[in-house]
C-alpha cells in the first residue's frame, strides 16, 4: 500500500481510481462495509482504491481543546486501512485552507485535478466543503457533468443502533469491551513506542512499559487484563490509562506491566490489547498503598487469564 501525504504529493500515475473519504478513526465494521463496496467497484473496474484521510481530523481543527479521543493513532489507522485492502491512502493535512474549500472547489481540487476519480463511495452521512455544504445530491450532480460516477453506503446497524465512533467511544467509556468488539470487528487496541518514563513501576516492583499518550488518545480509564504483542511475540499483561492521580500526572499515560518478561522494550512499537477491566482508576493515600493495590491488580488479572483459558 502507498501512503500519500498532501496534495501536492500526487502524480499522474495516482490519478484515476475507485476513492472514498472520511476520519476512518477507528475502522471499525461500518467503515469496512464502505472500504468493501470501493474495493469490490476497484476490481470491477480494473483501477486502484484509495481511502483519503485527514491530519488533523476535522474536530480537532475546530475544537482543539474538546475534540473527542481518538479511536487510533495515524499510524495505526493506516496499518488497518492496509488490512482492508486498500491500495493508496491519500492523507491531506486539514488547515485553513481546505476548511475554506468551497464544496465545488473540493470537488475540482481534489476529485478531478487532483485524483481524477472515477467512482467515488460515501457514507451515508457525508458533507463536505464549507460549513458542510456539499452533500450527496450535488456531488452526484458534479459526477454527471464531469464523469465520475457517486454512490453511498447504507446504515451499518448492530443491536439497532449505528455503527459510529461515537458509539464506541461511549461503550469504550463504559468498559463494555464485548460490544465494542463486536463494532469494530476485533479487540480494542492501542499501538504506540515504548518511551522512557519515571521508572516508578520498577521501583514498586512491577515494571511497565509506557505508551506515549496525547490528549485526544484513547477514551479508556481504569486497570484492565490485556495482551500485547512486540517483535512479533505476545504477552499477557495488565494494563493502567488515565492520568496517574496518585504520583499527580498532568497528562494521559498507558503504561503496562508484561508478566512473565523480562527485557528491554525502549523504542519497540507495542500493541496492546484490551480484554477485560480490572477497576476503575483511582488516587491512593500513598506510594505503599499503590503499591499493595498493584499486587492485587496482577493477582485478579492472573486469575482473570485463567479462567479465559488465555
Amino acid at each position: 500500500m502507498e501512503l500519500i501525504r498532501g496534495l501536492h504529493n500526487l502524480r499522474d500515475k495516482h490519478r484515476g481510481c475507485v476513492a472514498t473519504i472520511g476520519n476512518f478513526d477507528g475502522v471499525h465494521r461500518g467503515h469496512q462495509q464502505v472500504l468493501n463496496s470501493v474495493r469490490r467497484k476497484a476490481d470491477e473496474l480494473g483501477l486502484p482504491s484509495m481511502a483519503i484521510i485527514f491530519e488533523p481530523q476535522p474536530n480537532e481543527f475546530f475544537t482543539p481543546d474538546n475534540a473527542p479521543p481518538r479511536l487510533t493513532r495515524f499510524g495505526e489507522k493506516v496499518r488497518l486501512l492496509q488490512a482492508e485492502g486498500v491500495d493508496r491512502v491519500l492523507c491531506l493535512s486539514f488547515n485553513e485552507r481546505l476548511r475554506s474549500l468551497s464544496a465545488d472547489q473540493f470537488v475540482e481540487e481534489l476529485l478531478l485535478k487532483g485524483i481524477a476519480v472515477k467512482h467515488f463511495v460515501v457514507g451515508d452521512d457525508f458533507r463536505f466543503g464549507c460549513d458542510r455544504r456539499g452533500d450527496y445530491a450535488l456531488l452526484k450532480e458534479a459526477g454527471e457533468r464531469h464523469g465520475f460516477t457517486v454512490a453511498d453506503t447504507e446504515t451499518l446497524k448492530i443491536d439497532g443502533d449505528r455503527v459510529s465512533s461515537t458509539l464506541i467511544r461511549e461503550v469504550l467509556l463504559n468498559n463494555d469491551l464485548q460490544l465494542a468488539a463486536r463494532l469494530l470487528g476485533r479487540r480494542y487496541r492501542v499501538t504506540g513506542r515504548v518511551q522512557h518514563g519515571q521508572k516508578l513501576g520498577r521501583e514498586l516492583g512491577a515494571p511497565t512499559a509506557n505508551v506515549r499518550m496525547h490528549k485526544h488518545i484513547c477514551p479508556m480509564r481504569g486497570v484492565y487484563a490485556v495482551r500485547c504483542s512486540i517483535r512479533n511475540k505476545r504477552y499477557l499483561g495488565v494494563c493502567n490509562v488515565g492520568m496517574r492521580p496518585t504520583v499527580n500526572g498532568l497528562r494521559p499515560a498507558l503504561e503496562v506491566h508484561l508478566l512473565d518478561f523480562d527485557g528491554d522494550l525502549y523504542g519497540e512499537l507495542l500493541s496492546v490489547e484490551f480484554l477485560h477491566p480490572l477497576r476503575a482508576e483511582r488516587k491512593f493515600e500513598n506510594l505503599e498503598a499503590l503499591q499493595t493495590q498493584i499486587k492485587l491488580d496482577i493477582a485478579a488479572a492472573r486469575e482473570w487469564f485463567a479462567s479465559a483459558n488465555l
